[in-house]
């Protein structure tokens, strides 16, 4: 990957393949920095994030050090005279050179970084996102050359936090785990189903109000707007499961819309797939016949009522 002309480090590559397990895809509780994530562009926003990390460090030492010098070395009380001019062109045009020049490099980084994440072009596969109040619905459009036909399904809160998050239900949100993860607010009762080392072209709207469709490990988030169709795209190197959360603030009930993302193999995803347009295109079950009533004998059937007496004058 390169970002605006400049080729991330091979240290930083390896260091995310080596470490691009469990651990780093989802953000640990005491993180301090940005996932390094488990998508192909997913680097390129930590190192860019890194580098004006950097930048603003040294640039507060620089600041910082002269105030604290300037302050403890050349006070009045150590016998220090101030100086009678006011400028100094040469130190202005310095110090004022040298911010542009910063500021130029890493806007020319950045807008490396962000064409390349914008460009969606060459993708093996379309994913339409839509949010709602409060949950997500994910259509497969499209995968490998070929349409995807029926196959799209709503993703909301999983039982088990839904139980445990109303108000006095008495259930203990840490024991909400899948394995010896804690899922309380972070697990969905169907998570998005895509392939590794495959481009996946999400397009991202909205059906009420604005939503943020944001998963860490990918690298980046996205609004989901009404009207308004927004495009991305990842291709994820690692199998695994992976969690985020919508980012917009977006009504009473933000908190309870996670997204769950579920990398497997492609032959994996290929069953899934199979399974799930066999589903869709399987034929409504048949309402059972309704049970023939049993004949009724004609010699019952023509039983004769008795008859009706005429009424008669009383003599």
């Amino acid at each position: 990957m390169t970002s605006g002309g400049i080729r991330i480090k091979a240290w930083a590559a390896a260091a995310c393949a080596l470490f691009s397990g469990a651990v780093w895809a989802n953000p640990q509780p005491g993180q301090l920095n940005m996932t390094r994530g488990v998508s192909e562009w997913s680097p390129e926003a930590y190192f860019l994030n890194n580098v004006a990390l950097g930048v603003c460090v040294a640039i507060g030492i620089l600041v910082f050090g002269a105030m604290f010098i300037a302050m403890f070395r050349f006070r009045k009380s150590r016998g220090a005279v101030a100086e009678k001019w006011s400028h100094n062109t040469m130190l202005e045009v310095v110090w004022t050179t040298i911010p542009v020049i910063i500021l130029i490099i890493l806007a020319w980084m950045a807008t490396g970084g962000l064409t390349s994440f914008a460009n969606t072009t060459g993708s093996q596969m379309t994913v339409k996102v839509t949010g709602y109040q409060w949950k997500w619905r994910y259509d497969y459009v499209y995968y490998q050359g070929k349409p995807i036909d029926g196959v799209g399904f709503m993703s909301k809160l999983d039982e088990q936090s839904n139980e445990t998050r109303q108000l006095d239900s008495g259930l203990d949100p840490r024991a909400v785990k899948v394995g010896d993860e804690n899922t309380y607010l972070l697990n969905v009762d169907k998570p998005l189903v895509v392939p590794v080392d495959t481009k996946i072209r999400f397009v991202i709207t909205a059906g009420d109000v604005i939503h943020s469709w944001w998963v860490p490990a990918l690298g980046w988030k996205i609004d989901a707007i009404p009207g308004i169709v927004n495009a991305a795209w990842t291709n994820i190197k690692v199998p695994g499961t992976y969690r985020g959360q919508c980012a917009e603030l977006c009504g009473q009930d933000h908190g309870f819309m996670p997204i769950v993302v579920k990398a497997v193999s492609k032959a994996e995803f290929a069953q899934w797939l199979a399974q799930q347009e066999a589903a869709g295109k399987a034929p409504p079950a048949t309402p059972a016949t309704p049970a023939s009533p049993t004949p009724v004998p004609a010699s019952a059937s023509t039983t004769a009522a008795p008859a009706a007496k005429t009424p008669g004058k009383q003599g």
